[in-house]
């Protein structure tokens, strides 16, 4: 790590087979992990947390502080999981008061110029293609797949396996294993070549589907699908989390296709 064209902080705590490139700047209260690669031109501020074995591309910037205009200079972080690959020019932003970091988990990859605003929390194995544009207090559960240019509200959740469209504005909630394309955004179906790769048998894709076939192709409003799912679909690990979503939903899911369907601001 001994690059005498980089500028490492003396309070900050770097693991000593990290490979820093020349130009990397490190300001202090930044810790650095086993394994982790650093690129050219790498701006890592105070108050990151980075994980082992990552790879941070050149250009990029990882903890700067929140663009929110209520952030005081309260002291908070981000936390980058292992294994995690950063590419070129991305950007994650460092917490506020609201929930003092913000988290990007193990195995993801946020490629070139994505964003990632302040408390946004993203679990393992999360893939967030070219420019996707994440706004503050957002949560993206594990394996879910953000298509390239899509641009998130503030405060939505995507659900564990979900797949968005590229271009996407996403403004409402999106559970756990499906697809969601077209303007306004809606669901277009399971994940089900995601679920296949990732191990799910037939069954239980089954068993997804038939639980947001009551959701969102039986004309019910989604308390009417709620009550016949839990009266009538088998309990299972993934029927279990697709209600818990939708009961913890703040913003609403999105609603089913129609081709009749108007956008909406």
């Amino acid at each position: 790590m001994n690059q005498p064209l980089a500028y490492v902080n003396p309070q900050a705590k770097i693991a000593n087979n990290v490979v820093i490139e020349p130009f990397v700047n490190i300001e202090k209260n930044v810790v650095v992990e086993e394994g982790t690669w650093i690129g050219s031109n790498v701006t890592i501020m105070e108050g990151a947390r980075i994980g082992k074995n990552c790879r941070i591309f050149p250009g990029a910037v990882i903890a700067a502080i929140p663009q929110d205009l209520k952030y005081n200079s309260e002291e908070t972080i981000v936390k980058i999981g292992d294994n995690t690959t950063v590419r070129e020019f991305a950007t994650i932003n460092r917490g506020t008061k609201a929930n003092l970091e913000t988290v990007v988990g193990n195995n993801c990859l946020l490629m070139a110029y994505c964003h990632v605003a302040h408390d946004c929390i993203i679990g393992d194995n999360v893939i967030l293609a070219n420019a996707a544009t994440l706004a503050g207090h957002i949560r993206i559960d594990d394996w879910a797949i953000i298509g390239g240019l899509a641009a998130v509200h503030q405060f939505v959740q995507i659900g564990a396996h979900a797949i968005i469209s590229g271009g996407s504005l996403v403004r409402k909630d999106v559970p756990p294993f499906t697809k969601a394309a077209r303007e306004p955004l809606s669901y277009v179906g399971v994940n089900s070549i995601g679920l296949r790769r990732r191990g799910f048998t037939n069954d239980q894709i089954n068993h997804i589907q038939d639980i947001y076939r009551y959701i969102y192709l039986k004309n019910l409003n989604v308390s009417q699908a709620v009550n016949f799912i839990e009266a009538e679909i088998p309990a299972s690990q993934e029927r279990d989390e697709i209600l818990s979503f939708i009961a913890l939903s703040t913003r609403g899911i999105m609603k089913g296709y129609s081709k009749f369907q108007k956008s909406e601001m």
